[in-house]
């Protein structure tokens, strides 16, 4: 192996590797670099929260000054949000029909107790584990996730002028919760737990098929209809959303339409960059391939002496093949370090700015980069390889 690297290696240019060196370079970083700061600053704009996506808009109709005039909707408006060029899918809101009441407290003490009621959307649209996002008839656990506007109402309002403790997300998840519910001539007392906290919906989430049969088992006579829709959209920059809203008087958060539109353009330039270094690594991967074309083509007499002396194909192939691998895993090391140095430099900047934001992992990064290397270095050994066996 040594003697054949020191009789091939001859009329490698230096300055070609270097050239497919840092163009593999700065294509991969371009990449990797392109998807963790999507991750890192799109909890800026979309305000994630893990449980309501921020291409979803909540559609409800305007309360007249009188406060007269239905504002539910009808099947036929349903149908006709349905078929606008901007919908993907449509959920309905559904609405507990029977009374609702929750005390809370710690190892069974109660504390506190409050009147609620409960609203359900399809499962599908709720981002959350579903191994914890459902209900069975056989027993009396209620996942819910609670809106973070009402646990900051009870932490600067409620709390501090009663001089009782605030309470985190964390400490919520563990405080038992017991729900009575009445109606139709029936109570049942459940056992709550919060699973999940939302700011994209102001509203007490439960799954829709405990939905269903609470309903049906308390209020089997009710007539519920959907005053709230959950439309999902491709696009939230379209112009067409609103328009439509404004055409037919339906009320919607401005923020969170404003929010999904942000978000919306940060994946667009998320994907035009990584394009970007794409093509550069591609760019980089041709111009490894020239080179040793070249040099193959330099040393078509060595080869075919080697084969003829019984070396194979594969073995006289080995150190070019082993030369471009290494080069690649070089090159995802130092794309990597440049990586974890710049996203250190960019998030003190991003928590100066915005305290609360959480860190992501950079495993996708990591995950990313050794695909890209893979497959780099297969389709290297390949190329390698075949150009190889034509010499001979």
């Amino acid at each position: 192996m040594r003697l054949v690297w020191k009789l091939l290696r001859q009329h490698i240019s230096g300055l070609q590797l270097l050239g497919f060196f840092l163009a593999n370079l700065l294509g991969m970083l371009i990449v990797l670099l392109a998807l963790q700061f999507y991750r890192d600053v799109r909890p800026v704009f979309s305000q994630d929260d893990g449980v309501i996506n921020n291409d979803y808009l909540i559609l409800s109709k305007k309360i007249s000054a009188i406060g007269f005039g239905t504002t539910s909707f009808s099947d036929s408006e349903i149908k006709e949000i349905e078929k606008q060029p901007f919908t993907k899918r449509i959920g309905t809101f559904t609405a507990s029909q029977y009374k609702v009441s929750c005390s809370m407290g710690i190892d069974g003490v109660a504390n506190f107790g409050t009147q609620m009621y409960f609203e359900s959307v399809p499962d599908n649209f709720v981002d959350t584990d579903k191994s914890q996002w459902k209900y069975d008839e056989n027993s009396d656990f209620v996942p819910i996730i609670l809106p973070r506007s009402y646990l900051t109402i009870y932490n600067f309002g409620f709390a501090q002028s009663r001089s009782l403790p605030k309470l985190s997300e964390g400490v919520i998840s563990m405080i038992d919760m017991m729900v009575i519910l009445r109606g139709d001539a029936k109570e049942r007392r459940m056992r709550g737990k919060v699973i999940g906290f939302t700011n994209r919906l102001n509203t007490i989430l439960v799954p829709e098929s405990f939905m269903q049969w609470s309903n049906q088992e308390f209020a089997p006579n009710a007539d519920i209809e959907p005053t709230r829709l959950i439309v999902e959209v491709g696009n939230p920059t379209d112009d067409r959303i609103a328009k439509f809203i404004q055409k037919h008087g339906y009320d919607i958060d401005e923020d969170k339409l404003q929010a999904g539109k942000a978000t919306y353009f940060l994946k667009v330039m998320s994907a035009i960059v990584m394009g970007v270094g794409l093509l550069i690594s591609a760019l980089s991967f041709f111009i490894l391939m020239l080179s040793i074309y070249l040099l193959v083509q330099k040393n078509t007499v060595k080869l075919q002496n080697l084969l003829l002396i019984g070396y194979s194909p594969a073995r006289v192939s080995l150190p070019y093949q082993l030369l471009t691998i290494g080069m690649n895993a070089f090159v995802l090391l130092m794309a990597l370090g440049i990586l974890y140095w710049l996203r250190s430099q960019y998030m003190e900047m991003l928590w100066a700015m915005f305290p609360s934001i959480e860190e992501t992992s950079m495993w996708p990064a990591y995950v990313l980069g050794g695909i890209l290397f893979l497959l780099v270095s297969v389709l290297n050994v390949i190329a390698i390889r075949r150009k190889v066996s034509k010499c001979f």
